[in-house]
């Protein structure tokens, strides 16, 4: 079982960091495995949605499909693999502070079953690492703006 929790305080309003987190247009900007983002449903993003991401991880390309399964604007937005390497779920949640700053929780949980099984503690490792980079990627990007 894989499950990955990260955290960081952005110093930008809820709703921008919601909106520019919640816009899979803009993974490819703050994620820095993710490579190439397409639509496989109309947008705006919704529940049912579907994404498909081209990503580079441990050396390996990957691509899969994401479905939206809950989205609550300013709140949280939980995706689920409807196709890909292993069964994985991000779930995304923002919180407002008293200081006006936001909260931003990034989890990541999965099974990965057969061969992949055996590196499941080297792969929680590689994805918390790999998550912290992103949320360092997203402050920085939304504290210049």
């Amino acid at each position: 079982m894989v499950d990955v929790i990260t955290e960081i305080e952005i110093q930008a309003p809820l709703a921008i960091v919601a909106d520019y987190a919640a816009d899979p247009d803009n993974a490819p900007e703050w994620y820095e495995n993710i490579k190439f983002v397409e639509w496989k449903t109309e947008k705006p993003l919704k529940i049912g949605s579907q994404i498909a991401f081209v990503a580079d991880f441990l050396g390996k390309r990957l691509e899969y499909v994401y479905e939206v399964t809950s989205f609550e604007p300013c709140k949280s937005l939980v995706m689920q693999t409807a196709q890909g390497p292993f069964p994985m779920m991000t779930t995304y949640t923002w919180i407002s502070t008293p200081l006006g700053t936001t909260r931003m929780n990034l989890r990541n949980t999965g099974n990965p079953s057969g061969f992949s099984k055996l590196f499941a503690p080297f792969m929680s490792m590689m994805m918390r690492r790999a998550n912290q980079k992103d949320l360092k990627r997203i402050k920085s990007i939304l504290e210049k703006n």
